[in-house]
């Protein structure tokens, strides 16, 4: 009971450090990332953030109380996808900020690569949806659960990965998004130039 109390108390921490540092550092961000450079950063920073929160989701895997790891990985996804959104300049409301011919270009971007998350506001229903997706992973990690010794392991294991799988395919569409914009915005600067 202890070890369940240290580990939820350590993810709640952790969660609100970095909700707090995120909240203040994209109030007022409506920008998308002007250079393939600044991109690339953004993305190895958001998968940065990703490995540190499947993290905390395979320390609450290892917490022997059914449901608890799939409430921890529901809160995590909640605060970790509109991060990742908002850091790539694509949250909804840095979308409807945009003109309208790059609205128009990153709404075709994310219909094209069929996310569901770029965009909208992350529900947990939403949050649900995908990880039934991933289903056969959580389903091993809640019977992993119940093996003996190596059990809770097997299950932190498995919730990490899936964490990471989740957020890192966020990231990688988030970042395929973007480069479209970044790629459009560059070809359309360069087409008065030339005629």
């Amino acid at each position: 009971q202890y070890l369940r109390h240290k580990c939820a108390s350590m993810a709640r921490q952790q969660l609100h450090q970095s909700t707090t540092t995120a909240s203040n550092y994209y109030r007022g961000t409506s920008m998308l990332p002007k250079s393939k450079t600044e991109l690339d950063a953004i993305r190895d920073e958001c998968k940065s953030m990703v490995t540190k929160r499947a993290g905390l989701s395979g320390a609450a895997a290892v917490v022997p109380v059914p449901g608890a790891d799939i409430g921890a990985d529901v809160m995590l996804l909640l605060e970790m996808i509109p991060m990742i959104n908002r850091k790539f300049g694509l949250s909804p409301e840095q979308i409807d900020d945009l003109d309208p011919q790059t609205k128009k270009l990153i709404l075709v971007a994310v219909t094209s690569i069929g996310s569901e998350m770029i965009g909208k506001t992350i529900t947990k229903q939403l949050i649900m949806q995908v990880l039934k997706r991933i289903g056969i992973r959580i389903g091993a990690k809640s019977v992993a659960k119940w093996i003996p010794i190596l059990g809770s392991a097997v299950a932190a294991t498995i919730s990490f990965g899936a964490m990471k799988l989740v957020g890192n395919s966020h990231v990688d569409d988030c970042y395929q998004v973007a480069i479209r914009a970044i790629q459009s915005n560059e070809s359309m600067r360069e087409t008065p130039a030339t005629a």
